[in-house]
């Protein structure tokens, strides 16, 4: 280049794209076990780096800030993160792929769709599990998915997860922003299974400005509300997620994140089995109780969502602990409209 008298600068940006043609390690991996259907298996978890949530409006999330790279790069970008996957869990045993972004792999602005059959192809012969908002469901684009996930070995190669949160409009506009209705998670969820996937419905426990007991009442009613139109139904207890407009009102003592109490009753009497990880479960910022009673309870839901054994619940739910008498006063006296009794 200098024999032509130009100096050449390769920016940041333009080294970034060079090393998505080699590998690019995700977010975030991780092995475990999850429940399908009836079965207890093992599962890896992949966290990917996209462009971002096109939408990014949602009162407690704090993915809005996930943001890599452009759509122009996006695919190169994901199949360097594939890369990088294929290459560090190599002869590693599991069935079930749980594969998560800031927003939506079925969003063509976030995930183009090479990248998202890109996807397809690394995990061919397992069970996939895709996070998306439900108006990029369509039942042709699912069933090229699934044709290529499909090599004969699993029943139903793909479940289609979606952030419903509640099967209440009102809630899901005013409390969490999500910017869509239950007649479109609905819609979503019927092109899903005409095109032979499974879906996955994730609730949230206590949005914005709702009191213990409306929170309670309202993820009740959505978990009867959704099993007839989800395969699998799991309820995330609220976290309060930094950067967020939740954390505002948290900081302000202006939210209380959910009670474990209220988390193991909904699951006692849910029909059908609901699964719960209660991510920060005994924090602050997570659901809790006193502190003395949180590590039981939680070790409960957990074991519960694993086994579908309702033993352990029942026998945490007995716990001697006086935060039970508390948790009681706050779902009979804390009013609509006011600040949170307890913190």
């Amino acid at each position: 280049m200098a024999g032509h008298g130009r100096n050449i600068s390769i920016t940041p940006g333009r080294i970034k794209r060079f090393t998505f043609m080699r590998e690019e390690k995700p977010l975030a991996t991780w092995t475990g076990t999850d429940r399908l259907g009836d079965r207890v298996v093992p599962t890896l978890t992949v966290i990917i780096k996209t462009p971002g949530c096109s939408w990014r409006r949602c009162r407690m999330c704090s993915y809005s800030h996930e943001q890599h790279g452009r759509i122009e790069d996006a695919e190169a970008l994901v199949r360097a993160q594939l890369a990088w996957v294929r290459r560090e869990y190599a002869g590693r045993d599991f069935e079930f792929v749980k594969v998560f972004s800031s927003g939506s792999l079925f969003d063509p602005n976030e995930v183009p769709p090479a990248a998202l059959d890109a996807i397809a192809e690394t995990f061919r012969g397992k069970t996939l599990l895709a996070e998306t908002r439900p108006e990029f469901v369509g039942r042709e684009r699912v069933e090229e998915v699934c044709a290529i996930l499909d090599d004969g070995t699993v029943d139903r190669p793909l479940y289609i997860a979606v952030g419903l949160e509640t099967t209440n409009d009102r809630v899901r506009d005013k409390s969490i922003d999500k910017g869509f209705s239950y007649a479109v998670f609905l819609h979503a969820a019927r092109e899903a299974h005409a095109a032979g996937a499974g879906v996955k419905a994730y609730l949230l426990h206590k949005p914005l400005f709702l009191t213990e007991a409306e929170a309670l009442g309202d993820m009740q009613r959505s978990i009867a509300d959704v099993a007839p139109h989800a395969d699998l139904v799991s309820m995330n207890p609220c976290t309060v997620q930094r950067r967020t407009e939740l954390e505002r009102y948290w900081q302000r003592r202006a939210y209380r994140p959910p009670y474990l109490w209220s988390v193991v009753k909904i699951l006692l009497e849910a029909e059908p089995h609901v699964t719960a990880d209660p991510l920060g479960g005994g924090r602050h910022r997570g659901p809790h109780n006193c502190g003395e009673c949180d590590h039981e309870l939680v070790d409960a839901i957990r074991d519960y969502s694993l086994t579908a054994d309702r033993s352990r619940l029942v026998e945490a739910f007995a716990l001697p602990c006086d935060c039970k008498r508390e948790w009681e006063f706050v779902l009979e006296n804390e009013r609509p409209y006011s600040m949170p009794l307890t913190r």
